[in-house]
């Protein structure tokens, strides 16, 4: 509650479980773009946070009023804009979230349980990212701010006291897992992989994990040499050679175009490719030439393993908690405007008698002091109780009763300025994990 204004924290969310690989591939390109304007001369958004990464969409919206309707249409239609899609396919794919659903949404996403292999890491880190972006362009709010630093404690906690990450791997490892099944020893196999970013290290991570030794790497934007220099690795300049002379070859860039064509494969040889790119990084007919095995984040999302049940209970119960305590906090903290007014009224009565007092001689200078203190002293005892008070109806959804007791008795409102957000402090995020999509040195065609 801020004043007489109602805000309002909604959720517009698109993944793997309702929306197609073709859409959220679009939505990928066209939501980062479309999020630094949503709020821009909106009358209905207050602040906006986006998420657009491998295989999910979520809008996170701060709202005033009670519009909602008008809030999804206009985020809507600008992703849509910019993604090249019709406002109406957006629509019918993303689900709307509203009230305690938002913070249990988030809160469940930032910590792996809503993924396409529970339990990964990786999308942690692109929660905390999307709340980075916003606050470089200016779209966040300090609920948002609120809802996005609570869901990060959430998730750490999750990672440290489960073992949800056992139960879930990420997708590289998900996708060399499959590959496995095909490839008898990693050790022998030559492997090439196209792409330089944060996403392409950790392929090598899991590659190396896995005995595989022979590996080169290919750069769309050029950067292969450098690449291949700081993990050890050979550069490969003609990709077409390097597509030839490879057993396994895994392309995770952000090329918004496919890098990989069915003609740069030779047909016949046998060949297993895996794309983790989204957008797709290998034309999807490449599946037609003879011998290529092709994995993309569809297939790999289809094999993705069942949690271990217990691991994933209890991050959900973790989950559950968590939302308690942030619904309760954030009761609780409804009535504060209110109480900063009330106690900013009879703070003010207090100052005016004390320089009354003063001004007529009542006390001595060198008592004024002392008197003052006493009755500042005396005027925050009698506040305690209204203010805890205020605190426990707000905990119990009837913060109302304790503004309207006030205005009754006092004739004291909260003033615009006084229903401004409790700050939240800005909290650096470092967690900079992310799919190619997301990541700053991410291949660029």
């Amino acid at each position: 509650m801020r004043g007489t204004i109602e805000y309002v924290l909604i959720c517009l969310t698109a993944s793997h479980r309702n929306a197609s690989f073709d859409l959220l591939e679009r939505l990928s390109i066209g939501a980062p773009a479309a999020a630094s304007h949503l709020v821009t001369g909106s009358d209905v958004l207050d602040g906006a946070v986006v998420l657009a990464t491998c295989n999910r969409f979520e809008a996170y919206l701060d709202i005033a009023g009670d519009d909602g309707d008008s809030a999804v249409a206009t985020t809507v239609d600008a992703v849509a804009t910019a993604s090249g899609l019709a406002p109406s396919d957006v629509l019918d794919s993303v689900t709307v979230l509203d009230g305690k659903d938002v913070v249990q949404h988030l809160f469940a996403v930032s910590s792996g349980l809503e993924s396409v292999v529970i339990g990964e890491t990786e999308i942690s880190g692109q929660v905390r990212r999307s709340l980075e972006d916003a606050r470089a362009n200016g779209t966040t709010t300090s609920d948002l701010e609120r809802l996005f630093q609570e869901a990060a404690h959430t998730s750490r906690g999750v990672k440290t006291r489960t073992r949800i990450g056992a139960a879930g791997r990420s997708l590289v490892r998900l996708g060399l897992e499959l590959a496995s099944s095909r490839v008898t020893d990693w050790g022998r196999a030559h492997v090439l992989l196209v792409g330089t970013g944060s996403y392409a290290a950790t392929t090598i991570a899991a590659l190396r994990d896995r005995g595989a030794t022979r590996i080169q790497v290919y750069s769309p934007s050029g950067r292969a040499a450098w690449f291949a220099t700081k993990h050890d690795l050979v550069a490969a300049h003609d990709l077409r050679q390097a597509i030839a002379s490879s057993d396994v070859v895994i392309t995770c860039t952000s090329s918004e175009q496919p890098v990989i064509s069915a003609g740069d494969l030779d047909d016949g040889i046998r060949r297993i490719v895996i794309d983790l790119g989204l957008p797709r990084n290998v034309d999807p007919e490449a599946t037609h030439v003879g011998g290529v095995e092709l994995l993309d984040l569809e297939t790999i999302s289809i094999h993705a393993p069942v949690a271990e049940l217990n691991a994933e209970s209890e991050a959900r119960a973790m989950v559950d908690d968590a939302v308690s305590r942030f619904r309760a906090q954030a009761l609780e903290q409804s009535t504060t405007p209110a109480l900063v007014a009330f106690r900013k009224h009879v703070f003010g009565i207090l100052d005016d008698e004390i320089e009354r007092s003063i001004r007529r001689g009542d006390v001595t200078p060198e008592a004024a002091e002392q008197t003052e203190r006493a009755l500042r002293h005396l005027v925050g005892v009698l506040l305690h109780r209204p203010s805890v008070r205020a605190r426990e109806l707000g905990r119990a959804g009837r913060g109302e009763e304790f503004v309207g007791a006030l205005d009754a008795l006092f004739g004291v409102r909260p003033e615009p300025q006084e229903v401004a957000d409790v700050a939240v402090p800005v909290v650096p995020l470092t967690d900079r994990s992310t799919c190619p999509r997301d990541t700053p040195e991410a291949d660029a065609s």
